[in-house]
């Protein structure tokens, strides 16, 4: 018999923030910044998917996440598995295993860039929530068996800080990335990639692209809650987002 009980508490702060597609799209690109940047990404690049379709190989990192937050225990379980399952597959045809602080911070990024994005669209949070944040993150890896996980969210952000300084170097496989994004989303899309990264990002990380300190990010996010307030946002969104992936990113919103 299947346990049915929500892997995410359905009153959890965590699917207010995952359950909206915005919310979603802004997780998505402060992670594909701080994602270019891991010193194993190389991993990433073994098999040539990520060069030949990053958007598509993040987001699918990012529908896993959203799937997980909103099943049952069973199925999240589940598809943790199935994650964990691939990458083995991987590390056996490398012949290599991937680090176990590379798991913890792609676990990392979405525990920070669920709350800034979150903060940037919508309104600061406390600290319960953010240890709400955490703790759904932090059974996402106890499933997957990391060692070393931080027991809680203070923890979390002096592991994360450490992580920060660690384990990012820009180096060729960031460039390549970067350019890859700006193929595959055009100039104008990307440059709306960069404003969103520069508002979500910590400061290592803007360091390290050399990003400059302003952001238009958030002028722009006033006039577009009016949008939508007014029912217009879909059609913002016709006109900014791949067509590509239009269905994926509204199978994002959960009423």
């Amino acid at each position: 018999m299947e346990n049915s009980v929500p892997f995410t508490d359905k009153h959890s702060v965590v699917r207010k923030i995952w359950g909206n597609a915005d919310t979603v799209l802004f997780i998505f690109a402060g992670a594909a910044a701080e994602f270019a940047l891991n010193k194993a990404v190389d991993w990433l690049y073994f098999t040539g998917k990520l060069p030949a379709d990053p958007i598509g190989r993040l987001f699918s990192t990012v529908t896993y996440s959203h799937r997980i937050i909103f099943s049952d225990i069973d199925k999240a379980n589940k598809a943790i598995d199935n994650i964990t399952s691939i990458h083995k597959t991987v590390e056996r045809n490398r012949n290599a295993a991937i680090p176990d602080w590379a798991y913890r911070d792609v676990l990392y990024m979405l525990i920070h860039y669920s709350i800034a994005s979150y903060e940037l669209l919508e309104h600061k949070l406390t600290l319960q929530e953010k240890e709400e944040v955490f703790n759904v993150f932090y059974r996402v890896g106890c499933r997957m068996h990391l060692k070393d996980l931080p027991a809680n969210y203070t923890q979390w952000k002096k592991s994360y800080a450490e992580h920060l300084q660690n384990d990012l170097e820009r180096s060729r496989f960031t460039d390549d990335l970067f350019k890859q994004y700006k193929k595959h989303l055009g100039d104008f899309r990307y440059a709306i990639l960069i404003e969103a990264q520069k508002s979500l990002v910590p400061a290592r990380v803007k360091e390290l692209m050399q990003f400059s300190k302003i952001s238009f990010m958030p002028f722009i996010i006033p006039p577009y809650k009016f949008f939508k307030l007014i029912k217009l946002d879909k059609l913002i969104k016709s006109l900014i987002l791949p067509a590509k992936y239009k269905a994926q990113i509204k199978a994002l919103d959960v009423a």
